[in-house]
Parts: structure tokens; sequence; C-alpha cells
């Protein structure tokens, strides 16, 4: 049984290090994009859907109606609102032309989630290239749009960005920005090696011709999120598609405040991951398996060494551990670099295994409750 526990844990040791040695050749590897300037002609669509979002409006939209870039229009979508979103949407519509919007009625809201909304902010957009931020969101420079241009090409129709939340004090703020870390070096690293599988709605941009071409969130429709994700997940192809980690592309957010809204966020986010395709949630989930298998398998060879001591057994143990943990720390270094994540590093292990078991946790609430609302 201790021989069994021990190879167990080192095989889930060996496929969690593939996929660790599958992120560090993005992150080792991965192309910036090439700012173009101001020269560029491409007219773009910024896309904000707002649902009871007049706070975050008020202090975003200067931010992305300064972006230094000559040719875009601003189409704010107000989604049934109960707050007085759409009177501050309406004074930005005054003092700027560059500014539309899109006022969805509570009798319209029939599809019940956030993509009909937006299907029609992309009716209502004149130009092609098509630009995604949410009502919460800020570029972190004035070269955001700029960045997100020279990445379009002829052959490149959907771009996937990186959104950022802000760094505050607190266990909360550390998950947040850690499981954001995690997730955007999984889906830059599968971009990258070409089989993209997701972006964030946060900073997301795509051609209205794609969206056309597959029918927009029709496929997905009564699936309450994955307006990013899944649809991106969907269009994707292994030409098409582009990464831009430049840090002035990059987008920051407010982080929730709460564990409990948290925790709801993640839930609606994980319940899309089952619409994946196939080969990626088959990835996706041995990556999360390795991860707990690995931790599990620890534990379990720790507590038999307890009644069977075996000294050979447990220095491979906690050698492969030691290996498997510098390699992690490694890649995280680099990614906290890449990424501009700061005091992540030296609580780590604490951060890592954490979110296996929250995630864990979520994964089974999931199989019980389904979230009705959509959220951010």
């Amino acid at each position: 049984m201790l021989n069994l526990s021990l190879w167990l844990f080192v095989g889930f040791a060996l496929i969690n290090l593939f996929f660790y040695a599958f992120f560090a050749g993005f992150l080792w590897r991965r192309k910036l994009i090439k700012p173009i300037g101001k020269t560029l002609t491409q007219p773009f669509s910024v896309i904000v859907c707002a649902k009871n979002e007049a706070k975050n409006l008020k202090e975003n939209i200067p931010f992305i109606l300064s972006q230094d870039y000559p040719n875009f229009e601003l189409i704010l979508v107000n989604d049934s609102s109960k707050d007085n979103t759409l009177e501050v949407m309406e004074e930005f519509a005054k003092a700027d032309s560059r500014v539309k919007i899109v006022n969805v009625l509570p009798n319209e809201h029939f599809w019940g989630n956030k993509k009909y909304a937006l299907t029609l902010g992309i009716k209502k957009a004149k130009n092609d290239f098509l630009v995604f931020t949410d009502a919460d969101c800020q570029p972190e420079s004035n070269l955001w749009l700029q960045y997100l241009a020279a990445a379009f090409s002829p052959k490149k129709q959907l771009v996937l960005g990186y959104g950022k939340y802000q760094m505050q004090k607190g266990l909360l703020n550390r998950f947040i920005r850690f499981e954001t870390l995690l997730t955007a070096i999984q889906y830059f690293a599968y971009a990258h090696y070409k089989s993209a599988y997701m972006g964030v709605g946060r900073n997301l941009a795509y051609t209205a011709k794609l969206f056309y071409e597959h029918n927009g969130f029709v496929n997905h429709m009564n699936v309450l999120s994955g307006d990013d994700d899944l649809f991106v997940n969907e269009s994707t192809n292994s030409e098409n598609t582009i990464y831009c980690t430049n840090k002035e592309s990059f987008t920051l957010s407010d982080p929730k405040k709460t564990w409990q809204d948290w925790m709801f966020q993640k839930k609606r986010h994980i319940s899309t991951a089952k619409h994946y395709k196939g080969k990626h949630k088959f990835l996706l989930g041995l990556f999360y398996t390795s991860q707990l298998g690995m931790g599990l398998f620890f534990l379990i060879t720790n507590i038999l060494l307890i009644f069977n001591f075996d000294a050979y057994i447990l220095q491979v143990l906690w050698l492969v551990m030691l290996v498997r943990y510098l390699v992690v720390l490694l890649v995280f270094a680099k990614a906290t670099r890449v990424f501009d994540e700061k005091r992540l590093l030296p609580i780590l292990p604490l951060l890592e295994w954490g979110l296996v078991t929250i995630q864990m946790l979520i994964f089974v609430s999931n199989q019980n409750k389904k979230p009705t609302t959509w959220a951010r």
C-alpha cells in the first residue's frame, strides 16, 4: 500500500510537471505585439455592457475616452439597470459624440442573461473591429487600443488580452489575483500553441465578421455566462487568434470584496467549462486532477509512513515534492513579472493548495445549484 501510494503521487507529480513545462514554454517564448502608433486607420467600436454600474461608469469610462487612438466609438449598453446607469450614460453621450447608447428595457430582456444585451450592442456598432471590456474596468494605459489594433491582421480576427485585478490588502485579494494569474497562464499558453480555448470579457477583441460567421451567442444563449470564453472556444482556430501580453494592453478591475461574492462569481465561471470543446475539457481536467491527486497521495503517503516508516520512500516523496515546488516557483516568478502581479510568491503554497480546495468545493456545489442571474 505504501509503495502504491508513493508511485501514484509520483505519477500525478510528473503529469503536473508536464503542464508547468508547457506553461513555461509560453512564458519564456511569448511574442510581444509591436505598436504601430497613431497611424493606424482601422476604426474600433468599444462595447461596455453595464447593469447597475452607475458608480463604476463614472470612474472608468473617462479612461476609455482618453485613449490615444484616432478613430473609435464607445457603445454603452444599459442592461435593464435599476439605478441611474442610463442617466450616467446619457451624460457621457451629451459630452462626447463618440458615445452611443443601447438601452435594453425589462420587457426586452426575455433571454435572461448578458448575451442578449451584448448582441444588441454589437448590432449597434458601426465598425467591424470590436473591443469588449466591463464597466468596472479601466485600461492601464492610454495605448490600450493601439496595442489591440496592432494585434489584428488579415488572418488574426480574435485578440486575447489580460484583465488584472487591483492589488488590495487581505488574503481574499491575493487568492483572486492568484486565480486570475493561473487562469491567464493557462489560456495564453494554449493560445501560444495555437489551441486557444477562452478569453476574458474584461479585455477581449474580435471582428464583427467573426461574430456573425458563428451566429453570435446563439449556440450557448441558454447558458447564463460565457459571452467571452464560450464564444472564444467556439470561434477560435489555429490561425485566427492572437494574444497580447504587452503591459500597456492590460486592463484593471475592482475585485470582489467578500468571499461569498467571489465564490458566486467562480461558480458561474466554472459552470461554463463543461461546454468547452472535448480536448480542452480533458486537458484542463487533467491539470486539475494532477494537482488534486498529487496533494492527496502526498498526504496519504506521509500518514502511512507514520505506521510503516521507510527512509527511502520518505526521501523520494519529499525530493519529488521539492523539485516540483521549485519548478512551480520558477514559473510563477516569471509569470508575476510578465503580468505585473505582486505579493503572491511569499505565500505561493498556501495560494496553490487553497485554490485547489476552493475549486473542489465550488465544483461540488455546482452539482446542486446553478447561479440564476448574470454577474461580472
